[in-house]
């Protein structure tokens, strides 16, 4: 019975949240194109509400997400201590990447330093163990399918 109240409620949130989103679709549509191009004023009343309501809406989405997420996991302690192994590995792997990487100079096709790239630069570095770090999961998955497809290949 409880779960029934739930879905209920749950489906009328949605339905209130397609029709609140409906309106705000139908006001921007019957403006047209050329005349919300042309007033930013029009632009003000019609298009904002409508991408903070886009925004609302997925900030809302990722906060009930991560929520429940982790309301998951700690009902689960199992899954718990899996998830921070995980991350464990994932920052083990992240250290080792940043440390591989290069803070080397960020040059053009002139072969000028760009605004921001100067040698030794921390966004330089973070950049680099970040291309690093996607390369060594890029190989740890490729390894890992090349496993799986090779015992799909012997066992058939």
């Amino acid at each position: 019975m409880e779960s029934n109240k739930l879905a209920n409620i749950i489906k009328i949130v949605v339905t209130v949240i397609a029709v609140i989103g409906a309106i705000l679709l139908v006001r921007v549509l019957m403006a047209g194109e050329q005349e919300i191009t042309d007033s930013v004023e029009l632009q003000n009343s019609l298009v904002s509400p409508l991408v903070y309501f886009s925004q609302m809406l997925f900030f809302a989405a990722v906060i009930i997400t991560v929520i429940l997420s982790l309301l998951g996991l700690f009902k689960n302690p199992e899954n718990l201590k899996k998830t921070l192994l995980g991350l464990g590995v994932f920052g083990v792997l992240f250290i080792i990447a940043y440390f591989s990487a290069d803070s080397n100079a960020v040059l053009d096709n002139a072969g000028k330093v760009l605004e921001g790239g100067e040698a030794g630069s921390s966004v330089n570095k973070l950049v680099g163990a970040g291309i690093v770090f996607s390369l060594i999961l890029g190989a740890i998955g490729l390894v890992f399918f090349l496993i799986d497809l090779g015992k799909g290949l012997i066992k058939s």
